[in-house]
This record gives structure tokens, C-alpha cells and sequence, in this order.
């Protein structure tokens, strides 16, 4: 089953059990638009190669488009699709008036020099620059995109405006016209989300085990929370590896050792008799807590029966594959949705894009102070709905999000 399918089959489950609209299934089961691009680059060498980029708009009722751009070389169509149409449920979950869009190109930007990355960058901003604006689609970061990178798309598309337009993406560094808070977004929110959970289940950090797939900006920042909360961190790994210590990771030690040493495995002076494992031996650690904020279908119907974890958290999008999603409801092992859980992210990019618009920038504290109630009230939200029809959490974050489209859809079209 491909990504896109995937995500149809969770719209599905949950406009079942919500009696969702027959009209407005219909419609959020397409996209608004679907782009192809290429890509033409002079290559350091002299060569010229066409990278193959896209860009999927997928629901505006709620508002302009928003998602990230990916630069990796398994990027496919199906993938980008599945992303936007998650987006679209995401902003709605929150309740941020956004929609949702997705895009990417197939790159190892990894084998790109600086100069041959920005060129790229900037004609495929070029490609799209017709059909991205603060009141059309905001692209931001994804896998392996910076906020540098954000500010090239920029910089391209305000000179092609003849004008300044800061807002047109997000996640930008804060010289050009970012946020602040922006880079702990995604782990921050999921940190309000997890802790409510706690709460409403009547259990305390302190001693609580902890394992994270994914070691990037959203995994390496959920591990400094989690330590500096009292959680053990006992594994963490990254693309080559992992890192385990029954006694508990330093996760400070583990953080400036993979930017020195560029692997959380060489990092093994974070802890007593720590131990190098692999991605799929951290996924069957038996722990309070599993983090998965790695890559899509980590967890999927041949290991979903090796999860050992009392709950899992995705910051991740997509990381449990629906077939594993009813293996884990069978052996009665909650996920809180990547949906929700990491949509701390596209909340403090909204806020962005509002102070762009405005030319008036908030203070970190106030971005925290503004995330907080969102993220919270979205968990009553869904907890709330997971009660009401007895399902899981992530159908339950589907109502929500399809409840919030379809009042859209009903306050401006006869449907």
C-alpha cells in the first residue's frame, strides 16, 4: 500500500466512524493541484543535469497551502502527495487556518557542492514561484532543507516580485525573517502533547524509560527535553546507528558528540557500558516511551509485534504503517499521532508567517506561551473524541481534523 493510500485508508476510518459528509470525503480524497517541475543545473564541472522536483497542493477551504519541501533522493509523487494530504489534516487538528501542501525534490543534496545546492534551490523556487505566495502556498524545511535554504526560495522569489516578501516561507533563519522558537517547534509541541497524555493517565516522568529513532532537529531536541524533565533516556539513533545504556543516556554528552563525531555511536562516553545497536533493535527496547522521528513506515506489519513500548510518540510523519497501527491497537499500545504530535511545527510557522505579515516579531517566550494552549487544547480535543467512539488515538485526531474541514466546507458551499 503506497503512502497516499495510506492516508486515504486512515480518512476513510475515520469519516466512518464520524459520519463524515459523503461530498466532503470526495473532496479531500483529491488534490487541488499537482506539480511537476524540472530542475536545470550547471553542475560544478561543467555538466549539466535536470533534477525532477514537485509540489502537491492538496486542501485549501481552511486557508492557503502549507508544508514543507524535501530535498532526498527517495522522494516520489506518492510520497508528496501523502505529505500534503497529512498537512491538510495537521493545520486543521491545531486549528491554525492553513491547508495543506507538500514538495520535494529527487536529490542527495549531500552530494551537492554549496554553490551547485543554492542554484538548485533557486530555480526550483523559480518553477514554482507562480503558484507559492503568503496567500496561495508557504513552503518551509523538511528532510534535509535548512533554513538557509528558505531564505534562497526568498530571496528568488521577492526579486521575481520586484519586492520584498519574507513571507512566502517559513522556518527561515532569524536574519531573514524567522521565528523565534522555530527550531524546537516540532519537539516542544510534542513534549505538551506527551505530557497531557501522562497526566490524563496518572503517571510522572521521573524514571520513565525513553527510546528515540532519529536523531535530527526534532529527535535530538525531544531528547534534551525528556532529560532535562527526568526522563532516562536510555537510546537514541541516527541514520547509521544506534546508542543504548540501560543506566541512561547523557543526552547533553550525546548531542555535542554527534555534532563533533557526526554519529550518535561515537558517542559512547554518554554513559555507563553503553553499547552501539541497530535502528530496528531501538524499535524493540522495552521502554515507557518509544520516539519515532526518523522517517516514514519504521514501524509496519512485520515488526509491529516486537514493540515492546507502553506508548508510542510520532514526531515523525508516517512512521507506523495503518497495518501496524491495528497490530499495536490490538496489543493495547497507544500512538499519539504524528498529526498532533509534531504539529508544533507548522503552529510556530504559522506564527511566523503572521509576524512576517505583520513586520512585528515576538519574543521566544511569547511563541512558547502562544504553542502551549494550542497544543493542549488539541489533545482535550482528541482524547475527548477517542472516548466518545471508542477508537484509537489517531482516528480520533482524524475526527477532529475532518470535523474542523467539514464546517469549513459547509459555512461556504452548498454540500
Amino acid at each position: 500500500m503506497s503512502l497516499f493510500e495510506n492516508t486515504l485508508a486512515q480518512i476513510a476510518k475515520a469519516s466512518a466512524l464520524m459520519g463524515l459528509n459523503p461530498g466532503v470525503r470526495e473532496l479531500i480524497s483529491r488534490h487541488e493541484r499537482i506539480l511537476e517541475v524540472s530542475v536545470p543545473v550547471k553542475m560544478d564541472d561543467g555538466t549539466w543535469r535536470v533534477f525532477t522536483g514537485y509540489r502537491c497542493q492538496h486542501n485549501s477551504i481552511r486557508g492557503p497551502y502549507k508544508g514543507g519541501i524535501r530535498f532526498h533522493p527517495d522522494v516520489d509523487l506518492g510520497e508528496v502527495k501523502a505529505l500534503s494530504a497529512w498537512m491538510t489534516m495537521k493545520c486543521a487538528v491545531v486549528g491554525i487556518p492553513l491547508g495543506g501542501g507538500k514538495g520535494g525534490i529527487i536529490v542527495d543534496p549531500k552530494k551537492l557542492s554549496a554553490r551547485e545546492l543554492e542554484t538548485m534551490t533557486r530555480e526550483y523556487a523559480r518553477a514554482i514561484t507562480p503558484f507559492i505566495g503568503p496567500e496561495m502556498d508557504i513552503p518551509a524545511p523538511d528532510v534535509y532543507t535548512t533554513g538557509q535554504i528558505m531564505g534562497w526560495i526568498a530571496d528568488e522569489y521577492s526579486k521575481i516580485q520586484g519586492r520584498n516578501v519574507l513571507g512566502v516561507v517559513t522556518g527561515k533563519l532569524l536574519a531573514a525573517g524567522g521565528s523565534q522558537g522555530r527550531d524546537t517547534a516540532t519537539s516542544q509541541g510534542g513534549m505538551h502533547v506527551l505530557e497531557e497524555y501522562l497526566r490524563e493517565s496518572g503517571k510522572t516522568a521521573p524514571g520513565m524509560t525513553v527510546a528515540i529513532q532519529g536523531f535530527g532537529n526534532a529527535g535530538s531536541f525531544m531528547a534534551k527535553f525528556l532529560f532535562e524533565k527526568g526522563f532516562k533516556v536510555v537510546a537514541v539513533s541516527d541514520s547509521k546507528s544506534g546508542l543504548f545504556c540501560v543506566e541512561g543516556l547523557n543526552v547533553p554528552v550525546v548531542m555535542s558528540g554527534k555534532a563533533a563525531k557526526g554519529s550518535v555511536a561515537d558517542c559512547l562516553d554518554a554513559g555507563n557500558n553503553c553499547q552501539v545497536i541497530t535502528n530496528e533493535q531501538l524499535l524493540t527496547l522495552d521502554v515507557d516511551i518509544l520516539v519515532l522521528s526518523a522517517l516514514e513506515n519504521q514501524v509496519h506489519k512485520d515488526n509491529a509485534e516486537t514493540v515492546k513500548a507502553k506508548v508510542v510518540l510520532e514526531l515523525a510523519n508516517g512512521p507506523v504503517t495503518p497495518e501496524a497501527d491495528d497490530i499495536l491497537a490490538r496489543r493495547g499500545i497507544p500512538v499519539i499521532p504524528d498529526i498532533l504530535a509534531n504539529a508544533g511545527g507548522v503552529t510556530v510557522s504559522y506564527f511566523e508567517l503572521v509576524q512576517n505579515q505583520a513586520n512585528y516579531y515576538w519574543s521566544a517566550e511569547e511563541v512558547q506561551a502562544k504553542l502551549k494552549p494550542i497544543m493542549v487544547s488539541a489533545w482535550q480535543a482528541i482524547s475527548a473524541n477517542a472516548k466518545q467512539y471508542n477508537c484509537t488515538f489517531r482516528e480520533a485526531a482524524f475526527i477532529s481534523a475532518l470535523r474542523r474541514i467539514e464546517d469549513a466546507y459547509k459555512a461556504r458551499r452548498s454540500i
